[in-house]
């Protein structure tokens, strides 16, 4: 099976009280397809400007990440963001956004990728993701959506009828909050299954992530570390491993949603531990196993009944 990734191929600057990254390899559809190339093959469709390296794209071929709906932009520059994190990693100011090629992107699906069982709608305008939705052929898939408090704010209508059209939302718990004026988590996974998505994915960041569909809720815990050096990626990375196994195990039931969301967690727990993409490129099954029997043994326990 293979995953249709929509999203951007950027620079990042970030700053953290563990250093500075300088410019380096960013974007929701890098880290993404970093993160899910290690259980599925994946086709990307983004835009990058004519200073971003050819090397990068002679690494995602290794990896079978298909680049052919990589637009490359010859007289503009790459979509590039700069951030400094809070000495708490939980908070991050932007200093300097460029948005360049993103400002005009229109995304284009090659034919090739039609045949795509799983799309993730990457963190863009819902413009540009309604747009994807109405050029995929008509097909059994499974569609997850990354949105922001940006287009909650700033583009909500349009949202609202991508929501329409996904079957599942991934965001953070302020964005859920935002979103359905609902401070229960409960309350607002309800409320946003009633939008349109079969399932709800709420992120926690350091204290984990909650799964929501109508009948069911499931609880994962985030694997505690000394040191955090770079969360920039990993929402988005929790997203690749998270339908990197879903297009494993070819199932989207709920128990299959439950070890999704324990992979993705998995590849989260990766990207943070180095600045940008670097983590997620130097992985294999060895240490992926080793640090998924981390996570089992983080949440495992066996009581006797009072």
């Amino acid at each position: 099976m293979s995953i249709l990734v929509i999203g951007t191929m950027a620079f990042d600057d970030i700053e953290t009280p563990f250093g500075n990254s300088d410019h380096i390899i960013g974007g929701s559809a890098s880290f993404i397809s970093l993160s899910a190339s290690y259980f599925s093959e994946i086709n990307i469709v983004s835009i990058v400007g004519n200073d971003y390296p050819e090397t990068e794209f002679s690494d995602f071929k290794k990896r079978k990440i298909c680049t052919e709906g990589v637009q490359r932009v010859r007289d503009k520059k790459s979509f590039y963001w700069k951030g400094r994190y809070h000495p708490d990693m939980n908070e991050r100011d932007t200093i300097e956004t460029q948005l360049n090629v993103i400002e005009d992107f229109v995304p284009v699906i090659p034919q090739s990728y039609q045949s795509s069982e799983f799309v993730i709608l990457g963190n863009i305008a819902p413009a540009a993701q309604l747009s994807v939705l109405d050029q995929l052929e008509p097909a059994q898939r499974f569609i997850v959506l990354d949105t922001m408090n940006l287009w909650i704010n700033i583009a909500n209508p349009g949202l609202l009828e991508v929501l329409k059209r996904v079957d599942m939302l991934v965001l953070n718990d302020s964005e859920a909050r935002l979103l359905t004026n609902e401070y229960s988590l409960v309350k607002a996974s309800k409320k946003i299954m009633e939008l349109g998505p079969k399932s709800v994915i709420i992120k926690k960041g350091e204290h984990g992530a909650l799964l929501f569909d109508k009948q069911n809720i499931f609880y994962c815990p985030a694997l505690p570390f000394e040191e955090v050096f770079d969360p920039t990626g990993a929402g988005d990375s929790f997203v690749g491993g998270l339908v990197g196994f879903l297009s494993q195990a070819k199932s989207v039931d709920f128990d299959a949603l439950k070890n999704a969301v324990v992979l993705g967690s998995v590849m989260a727990s990766f990207c943070i531990q180095e600045f940008g993409t670097l983590a997620l490129r130097n992985l294999d099954a060895q240490k992926i196993n080793k640090r998924l029997d981390a996570f089992t043994k983080l949440s495992k326990y066996s009581i006797s009944s009072l």
